[in-house]
């Protein structure tokens, strides 16, 4: 069996994320006792190529710059007014989500990757339809646990197809 990883917490944020999850990954942190990265993907840039020391360059898909830019600062706002000082540190990826968390945990051998759960909806439906879930490709993708935290509460049981 492998090593254990000793690295930190890693968070996949939005700017939109609930508090919830947010509130999650800093608990596992302490309970961990380890840092907390916050990682956000910005999925308007792709990486062009990368340095042999691991420098990745990137360009921009679109060329609104600014607004990838907002969404790392929304962020980093966020994570200002839920996290306690000096328990995180940021970190702005480009690129497919899945991929850039993954890749981000490999680097820093984290302890666990941190998500949450689609929002519910028919837009959200569709885009998960084609880019599918950044949870399940990261449980399938690499080797350490994936803590996926829900949005909302839970449906009623009168709410869930799947009781009698």
């Amino acid at each position: 069996m492998g090593e254990e990883a000793v690295g930190p917490v890693v968070l996949g944020a939005t700017a939109d994320l609930p508090d919830r999850v947010w509130t999650e990954a800093a608990r596992y942190a302490r309970l961990f006792g380890r840092d907390l990265i916050v990682a956000y993907v910005d999925v308007t840039r792709f990486v062009t190529y990368a340095d042999p020391d691991g420098v990745e360059h990137s360009a921009p898909i679109d060329l609104n710059l600014a607004a990838g830019q907002a969404q790392a600062d929304a962020v980093r706002a966020r994570a200002e007014k839920l996290l306690a000082p000096d328990s995180w540190s940021l970190r702005s990826l480009v690129g497919d989500p899945a991929m850039a968390l993954k890749d981000l945990a490999d680097q820093v051998d984290a302890v666990m990757i941190v998500v949450g759960t689609r929002r519910r909806g028919f837009g959200e439906t569709l885009r998960e339809f084609f880019t599918g879930s950044v949870a399940a490709r990261l449980a399938h993708r690499q080797h350490r646990p994936v803590l996926v935290v829900p949005l909302e509460e839970p449906l009623a049981d009168a709410d869930d197809p799947w009781v009698e």
